[in-house]
């Protein structure tokens, strides 16, 4: 061929593909409009494209034809496709809006009243390791979250006080589930402790107030335990403790786990060993069976099923001011029984349900001087949920539940009875509006029936969070909350209707890895709270009459960080609370409600002696009281509570834990308040009596051995 004619058809072929080139041009911008630089713009399913300047400007060339799919890209970005029709030429597109993608790790969390213990969530106080390893909480749930802004140490009581109100105020759930009685029962004056053992949970969710509307029945409160879905392994965990022991066989594969527990406790042989300030006949006993099972389903379902049973007592005698002797014999036997399951799914449509029953039963019967009573609580709780994802903007939570309640008191010798028969119905719902990663509105509502009072009610609830710098938070949570009184007052007069509490709660919270700080504050209101004539082993004349208010702050501080192998944590919750209840016919402090409170928590690991030293620090300015020989209610103070904690933790073996604890290692005299005789003597003076703790300090020592084909698994693992 003519070298003149192969060059002129080579032009013509080089020009024609230059003139069938396209130039797409545009602009990236996010929500308000402000470039994206870095953003990744592509046609589907080729090679042609750009990455935007620091204008969010973008150019490129293609020679794809016809219709054409443009796909933009950017991390924190949803992604997004455009349909274009690319012309030869210059092909200008409109600016792009990008949308933010919202996740669980890069979301504001609302942290309002909000404390999680758990290993799942980045906004979490405590672990679940924490509960078992804080020095002075000897292994009980709520000893640990006494540690925690918000809370109070009643130590002559042991239950959770939260910010002013009564621990019968502080609703306990597991697995989302109402639990009836879930402290041990006790006599007056001596501290009871949970009934559950803390290593069946895998996280906590403690609300100091204005808490989710999933909830409800508490003014103060909700206490919600999560159990772990799978065991890690199978294994046995033996434990010989110096006021028990117990055994666990756990087994468990890839799809399902099974746990076995029993428990023995019996403090007389401890007793006999230290001295004691309580007047024993028989020392604290019991026995309990737990059954804890997982099972995984094929369409990626999950039941879970616990159970416990145990029975315990003890005997003794509680001097009576006045009084010469040993005082009233008081004998005290328990039965309880706990039964639980529940289902939960998800769905490819994205909705996801869980379901659940749970039946508490408890048994006391109480000697106390020559009178027999007996008391039957008996609580069934039925709830479905439905929660659905409608983007990664807005979430929905709705559910049903249903209760069942019927309460019996009986005086064998007069063969008296009363009792009452409950049903409440309860429905809600609850949004989560992501405004941006920044901003989250949530929003719910709860509505309530009673069948014995034939009250319904409705309470709104509204929290907001916003993030003001990349480790700091600020949110406000706002609701109304209404509670039935409980179980002791309602068989006297099953008529009297529900108190109600509003909630205002202002959070500041900075998170950073290995620090947390937290500041609170709030106001309570309480309207319609029982207030009774006599006293409260013997009330009458019950009426919805009683108000207070409780009003306070909060500060908690975390590090894990700033000191090698050491972590710890402080508190510090200011609470002024008044309240016309009960028996008393002005607005007074209660006798629960220290108006200051301070607890300092150190742990520290020493891996050459492979130890952990703990001490934890208790302080509030004492307790409220009404001395008759003065005037005016709730006119005394007790001096200020104190109780240092000292713990030892060693490894000799990688199976092997030998823990060590003393509570109150000083031995204060701690006085939680005084009884008095109902007349004065001969002088006009009432005679009074000191209400104390049961023994100066509380020693402990537990050697806990696991046994499994992994030599490096113990009892820590499963947390």
């Amino acid at each position: 061929m003519n070298p003149r004619l192969l060059l002129f058809f080579t032009c013509i072929l080089v020009q024609t593909h230059a003139f069938a080139q396209a130039i797409v041009h545009g602009k990236v911008v996010d929500e308000k409009g402000l470039p994206l630089p870095g953003a990744n713009i592509q046609i589907k399913g080729s090679y042609d494209g750009a990455t935007s300047d620091k204008d969010g400007n973008y150019r490129f060339e293609t020679s794809a034809t016809g219709a054409q799919v443009l796909v933009f890209k950017f991390l924190g970005f949803k992604s997004q496709e455009l349909n274009i029709n690319p012309t030869s030429g210059a092909y200008e597109i409109q600016p792009v809006k990008m949308i933010e993608a919202i996740t669980e790790m890069n979301a504001v969390t609302i942290s309002a009243g909000a404390m999680e213990a758990s290993d799942e969530k980045k906004a979490v106080v405590l672990r679940p390791l924490d509960i078992v390893t804080t020095s002075g909480a000897m292994g009980d749930i709520v000893g640990a979250l006494q540690t925690l802004p918000g809370t109070g140490t009643v130590g002559n009581d042991g239950r959770l006080f939260v910010r002013g109100g009564d621990a019968s105020e502080v609703g306990i759930y597991i697995d989302g589930l109402r639990v009836g009685n879930a402290y041990g029962s006790s006599t007056s004056n001596v501290p009871t402790r949970t009934r559950f053992n803390p290593n069946i949970f895998k996280g906590t969710f403690f609300s100091t107030g204005g808490y989710s509307a999933e909830y409800g029945q508490a003014l103060s409160s909700a206490l919600s335990l999560n159990t772990k879905d799978l065991s890690m392994r199978t294994q046995g965990d033996l434990s010989i403790m110096s006021v028990g022991g117990g055994y666990a066989q756990t087994l468990a594969n890839e799809t399902q786990s099974i746990s076995l527990t029993t428990n023995y406790f019996d403090l007389k042989p401890y007793q006999k060993l230290i001295k004691q300030d309580f007047d024993w006949e028989r020392a604290p006993y019991g026995w309990d069976i737990e059954l804890s099972a997982q099972q995984k389903l094929k369409n990626g379902g999950l039941v879970k099923v616990l159970a416990r049973t145990e029975e315990g007592g003890m005997e003794l005698w509680q001097a009576q001011p006045g009084l010469d002797g040993r005082g009233i014999f008081v004998n005290l036997n328990n039965k309880y029984s706990y039964a639980q399951s529940n289902w939960r799914n998800s769905y490819e449509n994205g909705w996801s349900l869980v379901g659940g029953v749970s039946v508490s039963s408890n048994k006391d019967d109480l000697l106390i001087d020559s009178s027999p009573i007996e008391r039957k609580n008996l609580l069934s709780h039925a709830k479905f949920t439905a929660i659905k994802d409608f983007s990664d903007r807005i979430s929905m939570k709705t559910g049903i539940e249903y209760f069942i309640h019927n309460y019996s008191e009986k005086l064998r010798i007069e063969n008296r009875k009363r009792n009452f028969a409950e049903r409440e119905s309860y429905l809600f719902t609850e949004w989560d509006w992501y405004l941006s990663k920044k901003l989250v509105l949530r929003g719910g509502i709860r509505a309530g029936n009673s069948r014995l009072t034939s009250q319904t009610w409705l309470d709104p609830r509204f929290s907001l969070a916003y993030q003001v710098s990349e480790h700091g938070q600020v949110s406000i949570a706002s609701g109304r909350f209404h509670q039935l009184p409980i179980e002791n007052l309602r068989v006297v007069d099953p008529s009297i209707k529900n108190a109600v509490s509003k909630h205002l709660i202002l959070n500041y919270q900075y998170q950073k890895e290995g620090v947390m700080f937290r500041a609170e504050t709030f106001y309570k209101t309480y309207d319609d709270l029982v207030r009774f004539e006599g006293n409260f082993n013997n009330p009458s004349q019950l009426r919805n009459a009683g108000a207070g208010y409780a009003r306070g702050m909060d500060f908690f501080l975390r590090d894990r960080k700033s000191i090698k192998n050491t972590d710890y944590w402080i508190s510090y919750s200011f609470v002024d609370s008044k309240r016309s209840y009960n028996q008393y016919e002005t607005k007074v402090q209660p006798d629960f409600a220290p108006k200051h409170n301070f607890s300092l928590v150190v742990k520290h690991f020493i891996a050459a002696l492979n130890s952990q030293l703990g001490t934890s620090f208790s302080i509030n300015d004492g307790y409220t009281y009404t001395n008759p020989n003065e005037p005016a209610e709730m006119n005394s103070k007790t001096k200020s509570y104190q109780n240092l904690s000292l713990s030892w933790s060693y490894l000799p073996k990688p199976n092997l834990i030998i823990h060590a604890a003393v509570q109150n290692v000083l031995g204060r005299e701690n006085v939680f308040g005084y009884s008095y005789t109902e007349n004065p003597n001969d002088q006009g003076v009432f005679d009074s009596l000191a209400i104390g703790q049961p023994a100066p300090r509380f020693l402990f020592l537990g050697i806990f051995l696991t046994l499994s084909k992994d030599k490096t698994a113990n009892n820590l693992n499963n947390l």
